[in-house]
């Protein structure tokens, strides 16, 4: 058994709890079905981890090929999982959502929205600069960005305006509200990383309900 899949995000809806009546925001993936591309071992690789490919392409390069030719396959995305045992997962085996339960917790991987070049204002939470006392025109000014004479840089890391978004994000303790093992869907409770059809990663995690 392996700890994750490969999905894609459809779109965000409501659904509603009869119980509890209340309206609840979910988000919809189209999770796998993924199928195992390479087994990492510890005597061979120096760490264990599956790893799986979703997505079939026909467009692939020759190295891509190679690589996938062991298990027949022809994926477009692969991503390595951990398997909480590796001997028993072989390469071709194909594994779907039905690894996952109702109510189980887990956590989401994806690429999120970019936002283009931001400034600090907007990137970061800045307060900008005072509306008064002459001050005409930096409003939305970062200010000052270190001493001139020691270091006499500008140090790295320093919160500055730039390109906003477009970086891994993962969002964890998301609940599983609802599984089509049909037609591999899944609903999770809240928002995910990323615009619609994304790629994203559906990881099993160990937290208290």
């Amino acid at each position: 058994m392996i700890d994750g899949l490969i999905g894609k995000k459809i779109n965000m809806t409501t659904s509603f709890d009869d119980e509890k009546g209340l309206a609840v925001p979910t988000t919809v993936i189209k999770l796998g079905p993924c199928k195992v591309t390479q087994v990492k071992t510890l005597k061979r690789d120096g760490y264990e981890s599956v790893q799986i490919g979703f997505n079939e392409s026909k467009r692939l390069n020759n190295p891509q090929i190679g690589h996938q030719k062991r298990s027949n396959s022809s994926y477009k995305i692969l991503k390595e999982v951990s398997s909480s045992s590796v001997d028993s997962v072989e390469v071709g085996q194909s594994f779907d959502c039905s690894i996952f339960e109702v109510g189980e917790k887990v956590s989401i991987q994806g690429i999120s929205k970019g936002k283009g070049f931001a400034g600090t204002v907007k990137r970061y939470n800045f307060k900008g600069g005072p509306k008064t006392h002459g001050q005409s025109d930096r409003h939305r000014a970062p200010g000052s960005i270190g001493a001139g004479s020691s270091p006499g840089r500008v140090w790295k890391g320093t919160k500055m305006s730039g390109h906003m978004g477009s970086e891994k994000v993962t969002q964890k303790g998301l609940k599983i509200t609802k599984i089509d093992k049909e037609n591999n869907i899944i609903e999770v409770k809240g928002s995910v990383p990323g615009s619609n059809t994304n790629a994203v990663i559906v990881l099993k995690e160990n937290y208290a309900s």
